[in-house]
């Protein structure tokens, strides 16, 4: 059974899906007017591992993500570097697309964009302003908060004590300060390539609206789960909603879950406050397998504090599973996926359970280890076991947590220098043994020697 935390009702909720052994997800995507950063990492990993695990639990999982490919960013930025709207978000899009790849996030069913779907946008809004939802004032039009009795229940806000404030922009065309817009007229000096027409202008979407059409279009008026970053509960997830439930009549997603900030020294990453770090620059000094892993070793619903320091110790921590692994693929050679050891099947169990409650990729990473531990005890244990502890680790690693594993790598060239640095040693030639050890590290490769003997070569990260 898995039990998560719904934000829409504030407590941990047993899962029951709409159709038996399906899942409908629908997670916001990237505004795509820059390269992606760490914050982007957190979400996609959280979301990734959550969406693994509903496979492995034997869920048909349908996971849908949009681009916002159209955007005020997006066409301030078009205009610094002098190129379309369009083209700058193409730029980007495959930058994404990049970086996830690095970090091993498997890919959505479909990843729809604004742009695509302006036809469904302009009818969505259509039937909100037939119900009285919605209003138009000189081609812009917005929704009106005052007539969802509802609104403010997933960021638990009322909206009679909401006043104007940092987060919302004094317009004097609202009829209430947090109405939200739908449909942004085009102005003047903006480009033509991204301005639409509709019934009341020519224009462009508002940022709220694109999700609530994408998902009902794609995945139905009522959704499993709806996901992002806790920043976007208020407003953008509020708003959709509203917006959603305000022309459906339906409840739009059953489940909300929501990952944590992405912090510096205790304060939320951000570009105004100058603590920024994009994935480009962290991978030029860690591999991606280590900040996935960094990813991982805190509950995905607190504050994840983001430093060279933690990212080192992860990296260090990595590196022993690496070698745990490599020491038993010398060992045991082939893997066993019939697992018959307790301790194996144990293991396997508290993972999963690990993961059933509320996701605590925390808790599963600590059983990991366990294992690892298991196996560095047992390296001249019964055969049959290694094999089984070889898939189990595979399948931990890999499957549970997406963390490439670090194959062995065996060439004529490396083979021949552990054994000339073997020969060596038996002959006490330490001088020597040092050499052939410290022309492999120049290749990439550690070496660890082995209570019998023998020596495994593993590959730095």
């Amino acid at each position: 059974m898995i039990r998560f935390y719904n934000t829409l009702t504030n407590k941990k909720e047993e899962f029951i899906p709409i159709n038996e052994n399906k899942v409908n997800m629908y997670i916001c995507g990237v505004t795509p007017y820059d390269v992606c950063h760490l914050g982007h990492a957190r979400a996609y990993v959280t979301f990734d591992v959550i969406k693994r695990h509903f496979t492995r639990s034997g869920y048909e999982v349908t996971h849908i993500q949009n681009f916002t490919d159209v955007d005020d960013k997006i066409i301030n930025r078009s205009i610094e570097k002098q190129i379309t709207p369009l083209e700058l978000a193409e730029t980007y899009i495959k930058d994404y697309f990049t970086q996830m790849d690095k970090l091993n996030v498997l890919r959505a069913n479909s990843y729809p964009q604004v742009t695509q779907m302006i036809p469904q946008i302009v009818s969505f809004i259509e039937k909100l302003i037939q119900k009285g939802f919605a209003y138009d004032v000189d081609g812009d039009i917005y929704f009106a908060v005052d007539k969802f009795n509802e609104y403010g229940k997933l960021s638990k806000r009322k909206l009679e004590d909401m006043r104007m404030g940092a987060r919302v922009e004094a317009d004097g065309k609202k009829q209430h300060p947090y109405d939200f817009i739908l449909w942004k007229k085009t102005k003047l000096n903006e480009p033509q390539s991204v301005s639409w027409q509709s019934p009341w202008s020519n224009g462009r979407p508002g940022w709220h609206i694109e999700c609530s059409v994408m998902s009902t279009n794609k995945l139905g008026d009522t959704i499993d789960i709806h996901g992002g970053g806790q920043d976007l509960i208020f407003p953008h997830h509020e708003n959709e909603i509203a917006q959603s439930e305000a022309c459906t009549g339906k409840l739009f997603s059953r489940y909300w879950i929501h990952n944590g900030f992405v912090t510096v020294n205790k304060e939320k990453m951000s570009k105004s406050l100058g603590n920024f770090f994009t994935l480009t620059d962290i991978f030029k000094n860690y591999d991606p397998r280590v900040v996935r892993y960094y990813l991982l070793t805190q509950h995905y619903r607190t504050p994840l504090d983001f430093s060279n320091e933690a990212l080192n110790v992860a990296k260090t921590t990595l590196q022993g599973l690496d070698e745990a692994y490599s020491r038993l693929v010398a060992v045991a050679g082939d893997s066993d996926k019939n697992i018959i050891n307790d301790n194996l099947i144990k293991i396997q169990q508290q993972v999963k359970n690990a993961l059933d409650d509320d996701f605590n990729f925390e808790m599963a990473l600590s059983y990991f280890h366990e294992l690892k531990n298991l196996i560095l005890n047992n390296l001249s244990g019964d055969i049959g076991f290694l094999k089984q502890a070889r898939y189990v680790f595979e399948d931990i690693c890999e499957g549970a947590l997406g963390i490439k594993i670090l194959k062995p790598e065996v060439n004529d060239e490396l083979t021949d220098l552990l054994n000339q640095r073997n020969l060596a040693r038996r002959n006490k030639d330490w001088k020597q043994a040092d050499l052939f050890r410290d022309k492999l590290a120049e290749l990439g490769y550690k070496i660890v020697d082995n209570k019998d003997g023998s020596s495994t070569l593993v590959k730095k990260i």
